[in-house]
């Protein structure tokens, strides 16, 4: 096989072999500074949820915070909603429902979750600015990593980690304020009153967060995120995603502005790497589809800039498909997009329909083995029983019991007494029935609470009677 001359790339075409050493250091990324449409698509996704992240805890419904999850006492307040360990089930359901909903968007426009509105995105995105503020564009970064160090290097790498530590201190207290009441929390770290456990969380998500948004960045994207490594079983010929269009791109190479290239059998890629300088994990999007690759968009920007310098077409670097590079068209409406998308409706559906009509009582009855029935003195059979009462209303509720089955059953031994919010009342009581109306050895019953401020506040449980 003839070698290729020194100077002439691989087309993006031709299978290429990367060699990568494990255990060797990769270069600091110095990224370049862009503006452009999707720029400012990632700074208005990402403001959002930055603002919702932190001004959540701050809210107050019902004298407490909007959000809550609080660990020591084993429940999670969600707006106007408390929620206890047993309905962890609605958790499972949650995730199950951001997976599918993951799948659905990624099938459609790959992975823009990682490139607009993924946390490590975000906050890589603050830590980037806080740069660029401090130590200047790429080139003068270079430069001023390069140099020895002196008053302006120190001033200005230390207002940089000024900066970075206040990003991750606000970072650590708002996320530890949904587990701890923010307005506490915050006046017990300046004030130097919180606990040890609480201090040591707050610590250590400030070291979490300056570590991973201010040098670990791409290699978080690159390493330990799991999403890079099953995002191609995912994509398809008509996945919307950031694509290099080799057919009007290559052959590659400068030339003079008003060259005529087309002559010289060149393409409209010039070779000006800026495509690579603004990538925030280092990739050529040249050499096609890669698992680094989070789609942001910013070569794609990078590019449109250099292309109406040039005065050439835009588009050579865009957010296409395969199918669209290839034969000019796409497909939106396909078999797998259609069964994820009927898929998410119907357990979201399912899922708001299910927390709609929660009950916020719990009951459980046990008939006691330990006690053996028997018949009282005017021809009664009796079985006692434990209920457990578990009150996950926000409010206090009084409960009345009865019993339901065959005719003739009757509780004795319950008073009915109040339960505060979270409260569990654990009560025995006896279920009688006259021996004449007992018409098997075994019998279903079925003991029901409802509460006395609320008819709709119900619950049921099955158990069995025993006779003689």
């Amino acid at each position: 096989m003839s070698e290729k001359p020194s100077d002439q790339r691989p087309s993006p075409t031709e299978p290429t072999i990367r060699y990568v050493n494990l255990y060797e250091a990769d270069d600091k990324i110095y990224t370049r500074r862009i503006t452009g449409f999707y720029q400012r698509l990632r700074r208005y996704t990402g403001l959002p949820l930055m603002l919702g992240f932190l001004l959540i805890p701050w809210l107050v419904i019902d004298n407490r915070p909007a959000i809550l999850f609080d660990l020591p006492e084993r429940k999670f307040h969600i707006l106007w909603l408390t929620f206890w360990p047993q309905d962890a089930m609605y958790l499972a359901w949650l995730l199950v429902i951001a997976a599918f909903l993951l799948f659905t968007v990624t099938v459609l426009v790959g992975r823009v979750w990682c490139g607009f509105t993924c946390p490590q995105t975000v906050w890589t995105q603050m830590f980037i600015w806080a740069e660029h503020l401090c130590e200047g564009d790429r080139n003068k970064r270079i430069k001023l990593d390069a140099q020895p160090w002196g008053f302006e290097k120190i001033w200005r790498k230390g207002a940089k980690q000024f900066i970075w530590i206040a990003i991750s201190l606000v970072t650590s207290l708002t996320f530890v304020g949904y587990f701890t009441p923010i307005r506490e929390l915050v006046a017990g770290f300046f004030t130097f009153h919180l606990d040890l456990i609480t201090a040591f969380w707050v610590l250590f998500y400030v070291a979490a967060t300056y570590m991973n948004a201010g040098f670990m960045r791409e290699q978080f994207c690159k390493y330990i995120c799991p999403y890079a490594r099953f995002q191609a079983v995912m994509y398809d010929h008509d996945t919307l995603t950031v694509s290099y269009n080799s057919l009007r791109g290559e052959k590659r190479g400068p030339r003079k502005l008003d060259s005529d290239y087309k002559e010289q059998g060149m393409g409209d890629c010039i070779d000006c790497s800026w495509c690579v300088q603004v990538c925030p994990v280092d990739i050529d999007i040249r050499d096609g589809l890669q698992a680094e690759c989070i789609d942001c968009g910013l070569c794609v920007d990078a590019c449109n800039s250099v292309m109406d310098k040039m005065g050439y077409p835009r588009g050579l670097i865009s957010f296409t498909t395969e199918d669209a590079i290839q034969n000019g068209k796409t497909k939106v409406f396909r078999p797998r997009l259609l069964g994820y998308g009927l898929m998410l409706t119907i357990m979201i559906s399912l899922f708001v329909y299910s927390i709609a009509t929660r009950v916020p009582v719990g009951l459980e009855a046990q008939r006691d083995r330990g006690v053996r029935m028997y018949r009282e003195a005017d021809g009664h059979i009796q079985n006692v029983y434990t209920l457990k009462i578990s009150n996950m209303d926000r409010a206090t509720h009084t409960y009345d019991l009865e019993v339901e089955g065959s005719d003739g059953f009757i509780i004795q031994g319950y008073k009915a007494i109040p339960a505060v919010e979270g409260e569990v009342l654990t009560i025995p009581v006896r279920v009688a029935i006259k021996k004449t109306d007992l018409k098997a050895k075994k019998t279903e019953i079925r003991f029901r609470v409802r509460a006395r401020e609320n008819a709709e506040i119900t619950a049921t449980n099955t158990t069995t009677f025993i006779g003689p």
